[in-house]
């Protein structure tokens, strides 16, 4: 058996206040790996062209408000 399917298995046999509160945990979990993973393509650059392109369209009227 491998991790994941133990994991699985260990999932389906928690109660229902266990499995609130691993989902509690596990979005924390799931949004910190996200926000690490951004900072990372932010600081390498690789939204620079996105960036730049979003300037570009404001300064050219092309946008609206919110």
């Amino acid at each position: 058996m491998n991790t994941l399917n133990e994991i699985e298995r260990a999932v389906q046999g928690l109660s229902p206040k266990q499995l609130a509160q691993f989902r509690a945990w596990f979005a924390e979990f799931d949004w910190a790996a996200w926000d690490r993973e951004l900072e990372d393509d932010v600081s390498a650059g690789r939204l620079d062209s996105l960036a730049d392109e979003a300037v570009a369209n404001f300064r050219a009227g092309r946008t609206s408000p919110l």
